[in-house]
């Protein structure tokens, strides 16, 4: 018998995420290890009335919902939705993502249904909550959501992350190293052309014809620091008359990033591609000469890794990215890409600088790059890690061996 792994996720396709990515490529890799798995969305999906969804062959348990529901309500609702699968479907292992608002309605049905839980925090739900702008650090609100995310923490029979820097925060909580397992973001280097050449039409129709191009490509949140990248092109115009910034994405700063280009200056030097669709990316990731990753330095920030650099080496393209604790993870200075200090306009304006002075050892780096995603970020090592956390959570209730033979 196959093991049969019941995910519950925030959100998934057809919505377009680093998160929904990450849970595709898991799925993906599983089925190919021959897993049998399954797939709930809580009411975080979005308003809907209907209990399955097919999107790109991929089924998907949905949890109906009117979009007005509150925090506990939604919770009710997806464990009254998870636990009719679980009678119906019986897995083996339920694996809730964060936030932690999934792993405590998965930790009831468990404890009920005699099924382990394995709870893999992407992101604490506290942390979260600052970026969004909801609480601040500190604050009584803060501090429950703490709480909140340590008392599921505690309770889950294994848990994974994402990153060194989470596995030491869910340490500090008093979680065993026994019960913490890091399968860290990786990338499908198959899916990713090498130095792939521009595309001519696409350049010429976004007006980057003959033009060093700067670039950012994700969500526009504030702590990516996107407005740092502006700042330093309105500093580098005069030395590069033929300088642009080519955006790719949306999200909650953009109008405050036109404003700011448009205050500049740079209306002209700016261009905004709004989303595009993900099989299109790499188009427009082949036009950036510097890719700039110049995320703000925050608990989130030093602590979670990022996938999108991971991206970009698997592509062999150049980058400089700010020296955040979870770029530090990721990127070896001046061997895969290039770090500057973290807030600082000036100096992501040295470090592209430096980068553009030093072409003859792009080549080298490029390779450097690529090799080290092959060897040591590829999802197929990643998703491997999980047998191991299954192992160990169905030994707890003395499963593994009926659940596998």
């Amino acid at each position: 018998m196959s093991l049969r792994i019941l995910h519950v996720f925030d959100h998934s396709l057809p919505l377009h995420s680093g998160y929904t990515f990450r849970s595709l490529a898991i799925l993906r890799e599983q089925r190919a290890r021959g897993w049998d798995t399954l797939h709930l969305t809580t009411p975080k999906q979005g308003r809907c009335t209907m209990e399955d969804e097919d999107v790109d062959g991929w089924l998907f348990h949905r949890t109906p919902n009117t979009g007005d529901e509150g925090l506990l309500t939604q919770m009710r609702l997806t464990a009254a939705r998870l636990q009719q699968i679980v009678r119906s479907a019986r897995p083996d292992v339920i694996h809730a993502h964060s936030p932690v608002l999934n792993a405590l309605p998965s930790l009831w049905v468990g404890r009920r249904t005699g099924v382990p839980v394995v709870y893999e925090m992407r992101a604490s739900w506290e942390d979260a909550a600052v970026d969004h702008g909801t609480t601040t650090e500190g604050s009584l609100r803060y501090r429950l959501s703490r709480a909140l995310e340590s008392f599921a923490l505690r309770r889950a029979d294994q848990i994974t992350t994402i990153c060194e820097g989470l596995r030491s925060d869910i340490r500090s909580r008093g979680i065993p190293d026994d019960r913490i397992t890091v399968i860290p973001n990786a990338v499908d280097v198959a899916a990713f052309a090498f130095g792939a050449a521009p595309d001519p039409e696409l350049r010429r129709t976004l007006g980057l014809e003959g033009a060093l191009v700067l670039g950012f490509a994700g969500s526009f949140y504030a702590y990516e620091g996107v407005d740092l990248l502006v700042e330093a092109a309105r500093r580098m115009l005069p030395r590069h008359p033929n300088l642009r910034v080519l955006l790719v994405g949306g999200g909650f700063q953009e109008d405050k990033l036109k404003a700011q280009a448009a205050q500049l200056g740079l209306a002209g030097h700016v261009v905004f591609t709004g989303r595009v669709p993900q099989g299109d990316v790499q188009r427009y990731y082949d036009l950036i000469d510097v890719l700039a990753y110049p995320r703000l330095s925050m608990r989130l920030t030093e602590l979670v890794t990022p996938l999108k650099p991971l991206e970009a080496m698997a592509q062999g393209r150049m980058f400089v990215a700010s020296d955040v604790g979870g770029h530090r993870e990721l990127v070896r200075d001046g061997v895969t890409g290039f770090l500057f200090p973290a807030g600082d306009a000036a100096a992501l304006e040295g470090a592209i600088e430096a980068m553009l002075a030093r072409r003859e050892q792009w080549p080298q780096i490029r390779a450097q790059a690529r090799t080290f995603v092959e060897a040591e970020r590829t999802w197929s090592n990643s998703v491997a890690r999980y047998d191991d956390v299954y192992r160990r959570a169905l030994g707890r209730a003395g499963q593994f061996a009926a659940a596998t033979s």
